[in-house]
C-alpha cells in the first residue's frame, strides 16, 4: 500500500468517527465519498453522490404497508375536516369521568367491608381453642364474652358508613369539579369551523380534491412517522395548530432589516435541481429579541424555499441545507445553543421531509459535545441526514451533492453574484498526482477574441502559472501569470487574456507535496464580438 493511500484511509476513520458522533446512520455515506477520493483514478468529469437519494412520491413506488397507510390516513383526514373535528380532541364526557371514578371507589369500600367481616370469624376460631375450665362456663358468659366483638363489629361498620358517606361527597364533588373544567375548556376553544379548502404549502388537504400534491405532503408526514397513521395524523394536527399559533402565513411579509441577510440565505441548486439553503452560524445572536428574529427569519427562509418546490409525484419536494460552522461560537453561549437547539427542533416538527440533507462544514473539534447536546430532540431519521466534515474538505463535500458552478466562491466554487461572464459552460477536472505536474490547454481559434476562464485546486498549496502559446511556432510565449504559490486559503482563480492571434492557454498546475493528490476543477468561454 502507497503512503498516499494510508493518509487517505486515516482521513476517512477522521470524517466517520465525526460523522458518528452526530449520525451513527451516515457511517457509510462519509466513507463512500471519501473512499472515491482513495480510488486513484483520475476523472474527467466532476461526479455526484450516489447516496443522495429520497424515497418515491409516487403511489405505485410505494410498498403495500406503505399503500395502506396512506389510504389510510386520507380517510382518517377528510373525515376530520368534512366533520370539522380536525381541531377538536375528542374528550371523556362528564357522566364517563365519574362513572370511572365511582367505579374505583366502591372497589375499595367492597374491600373494607370484607375485611370488617373477616375480623370476628378470626377471634371465633381463637376462642374455640379454650382451656377446660372455658368449657364449663354457662352460655350466659360466653354471650356476654361475644358481645363487646360485636360492638367492635359495629364500629367498623360505622367507619364504613363513614366512609361510604365521605366518597359520595367526594363523587359530588368531582361531578362538579368535571362539569366546570368542561365548561372552562369550551369556553377557551372555541369551535373553529374547518374551511373545506384548508391548505398547507399551497396544496389542498382535503383528499377528495384529488390534487395531486395532497399524496405528496401527507406522506412526508407519514415517513416522519414511520407510516405510523395516528401519529402522523397528530403531527399534521399540530404542524397546522403551531402555524396559526405563530402566524406562518404572514412571516413572508415580515421586515428582518440587513443583519440577517448574511445570516442565512438561499443559493444556487444542488445536483437534483433543489434549492440550496446556506446557514452562517455568528456571534451576533446574543440578546433575546435577536436569537427571536434568527428564529422567525429562518422560518421565513423555509416558507421562501419551499415556493421553489414542485410538490408532485416526480417533482423536487425538498431543500438542502448547508450550515456553516466557521465563525460559530463555542460552548460558552449556551443561550445560542439552545435558540438553534429550538430551531432545529421546531424546523423538524413542522417541516418534516422538507429537508434532503443537512451538511456541516468548517466543524470545530467542540462540535462533538454539541451534537450530544442536541442528540436527544432529534429523530433518528433526522439525524440520518446529517453529513459532517472539516474545514480541510469543506470543498469536497460540497461537490458531492452541489456542482461548482452552483457552490459560491467563498466555499471554493464558481458561482458569483451577478455573474455575466459564464452561463451553461462544463465544468472539467483534472487529478494532479503528487510530486508531478498537468497543463490544462484552452484553445484560441480565433484570431481576435477574448479567453476567460476559472481554475479552483482543492487544498492548493500548488505552483501555478498561465501562458498564452501562439500557433506560429515562430512567436514568443506570452507569460498571462508568472508562476507563484498558492496557499490553502485561496479560493478560485479568474483571468481573461486577449488575444490577436490564435493559440491557446497553458494553465499549469505544478503538485509540490509528496503525498496528496489534488483535484483541479475549471471551465473556459471564448467570447467574441459577435458573442459580447
Amino acid at each position: 500500500m502507497t503512503a498516499e493511500v494510508k493518509v487517505e484511509e486515516k482521513q476517512v476513520e477522521s470524517e466517520v468517527v465525526i460523522a458518528s458522533a452526530v449520525a451513527p446512520v451516515e457511517e457509510t455515506t462519509v466513507k463512500a465519498v471519501v473512499e472515491e477520493e482513495v480510488d486513484g483514478s483520475e476523472a474527467k468529469v466532476v461526479e455526484k453522490s450516489s447516496s443522495f437519494k429520497e424515497e418515491s412520491d409516487f403511489f405505485s413506488d410505494l410498498k403495500d404497508s406503505e399503500k395502506k397507510a396512506l389510504s389510510d390516513l386520507k380517510t382518517k383526514l377528510e373525515e376530520a375536516i368534512v366533520e370539522n373535528t380536525l381541531f377538536k380532541k375528542k374528550k371523556e364526557t362528564p357522566v364517563k369521568v365519574v362513572e370511572k371514578k365511582k367505579a374505583e371507589e366502591d372497589k375499595a369500600v367492597v374491600t373494607e367491608e370484607a375485611k370488617a367481616e373477616e375480623s370476628p370469624k378470626e377471634e371465633a376460631k381463637t376462642d374455640a381453642v379454650v382451656t377446660e375450665e372455658a368449657k364449663a362456663e354457662t352460655i350466659e358468659d360466653v354471650v356476654q364474652k361475644e358481645s363487646p366483638k360485636e360492638e367492635e363489629v359495629k364500629t367498623e361498620a360505622d367507619v364504613v358508613d363513614t366512609k361510604e358517606a365521605e366518597i359520595a361527597e367526594e363523587e359530588k364533588k368531582t361531578e362538579e369539579a368535571v362539569v366546570t373544567k368542561e365548561a372552562t375548556v369550551e369556553q377557551e376553544e372555541e369551535e373553529e369551523i374547518v374551511d373545506n379548502d384548508i391548505e398547507l404549502w399551497g396544496v389542498p388537504l382535503l383528499p377528495s380534491k384529488g390534487a395531486e400534491g395532497t399524496d405528496v405532503i401527507l406522506l412526508k408526514f407519514l415517513r416522519a412517522r414511520d407510516f405510523k397513521v395516528n401519529d402522523a395524523f397528530e403531527m399534521l394536527k399540530k404542524t397546522l395548530k403551531w402555524r396559526k399559533e405563530q402566524k406562518i402565513d404572514s412571516v413572508l411579509g415580515e421586515d428582518f432589516g440587513e443583519d440577517l441577510a448574511s445570516a442565512a440565505y438561499m443559493n444556487g441548486l444542488d445536483r437534483e435541481s433543489r434549492p440550496v439553503c446556506y446557514n452562517v452560524y455568528q456571534t451576533t445572536f446574543g440578546s433575546e429579541q435577536s436569537r427571536e428574529n434568527l428564529l422567525r427569519w429562518r422560518f421565513q427562509l423555509m416558507e421562501k424555499g419551499i415556493q421553489k418546490l414542485d410538490l408532485k409525484p416526480g417533482g423536487v419536494t425538498s431543500l438542502l441545507q448547508i450550515h456553516d460552522l466557521k465563525n460559530c461560537p463555542g460552548l460558552s453561549k449556551t443561550e445560542l445553543w439552545v435558540a438553534i437547539k429550538n430551531a432545529i427542533v421546531a424546523l423538524q416538527d413542522n417541516y418534516p421531509e422538507l429537508v434532503s440533507k443537512n451538511v456541516f462544514i468548517n466543524v470545530p473539534l467542540w462540535f462533538y459535545a454539541v451534537s450530544t447536546f442536541l442528540s436527544p430532540f432529534l429523530t433518528q431519521r433526522t439525524k440520518s441526514k446529517f453529513v459532517v466534515t472539516r474545514p480541510a474538505n469543506a470543498t469536497d463535500t460540497l461537490l458531492k451533492y452541489i456542482p461548482a458552478e452552483e457552490i459560491p466562491v467563498q466555499y471554493g466554487g464558481f458561482k458569483r453574484d451577478d455573474d455575466n461572464e459564464f452561463s451553461n459552460e462544463a465544468v472539467s477536472e483534472v487529478v494532479v498526482k503528487p510530486g508531478s505536474s498537468e497543463t490544462i490547454e484552452i484553445p484560441a481559434t480565433e484570431t481576435e477574441g477574448t479567453l476567460v476562464w476559472d481554475v479552483a485546486v482543492l487544498g492548493w498549496e500548488v505552483n501555478y502559472k498561465e501562458e498564452f502559446v501562439p500557433a506560429d511556432e515562430g512567436a514568443y510565449t506570452i507569460i498571462v501569470q508568472k508562476v507563484k504559490k498558492i496557499g490553502s486559503n485561496e479560493g478560485p482563480v479568474r483571468n481573461s487574456f486577449k488575444n490577436s492571434e490564435s493559440g491557446k492557454i497553458v494553465l499549469t498546475v505544478d503538485n509540490v507535496s509528496s503525498k496528496k493528490k489534488k483535484r483541479v476543477l475549471y471551465r473556459y468561454r471564448t467570447k467574441t464580438e459577435s458573442s459580447c
